[in-house]
């Protein structure tokens, strides 16, 4: 038997703590998407160090992870076309919902904050929605 959830279960344990360690020693919550769009439209300034070293992470960190792995197989696509316009619609997705996964998802619903719940359900149906179009009428996964 396959222990692949495993490792989801780790990312998301890994997930959850980051998050809390954000709020206790920043006092806000953690959302990766807040966090690169503060950068880009300039209006986290006053913590442009503090993003930096969070984005930073997130590239560096899975290059250092990839010796503990014999095969990493995602099942990302081989289209770039497809993975660029899956990019945009999770950009455009974020700015609409006001925050991502991490923010709405992991933080929002841990504090039990009724636009976290919302958001969430409203994800989970947007992509279960996309998959379907995508596999069974586009073709295109």
């Amino acid at each position: 038997m396959h222990q692949d959830w495993i490792w989801g279960a780790v990312g998301g344990l890994m997930i959850g703590a980051a998050a809390a360690l954000y709020l206790l020693a920043n006092g806000r919550v953690l959302g990766a998407s807040g966090i690169l769009g503060g950068l880009i439209d300039r209006s986290g300034r006053n913590s442009t160090a503090e993003r930096l070293s969070f984005l930073a992470g997130l590239i560096a960190i899975p290059p250092l992870l990839v010796p503990l792995y014999a095969v990493v197989d995602t099942h990302v696509t081989s289209n770039p076309v497809l993975l660029i316009v899956a990019g945009l619609l999770v950009g455009i997705g974020t700015r609409l919902a006001n925050g991502c996964t991490s923010g709405h998802g992991v933080c929002g619903m841990s504090r039990f904050s009724l636009r976290g719940f919302v958001a969430t359900v409203f994800y989970l149906l947007g992509g279960g929605l996309m998959l379907v179009l995508a596999r069974h009428v586009l073709e295109v996964i």
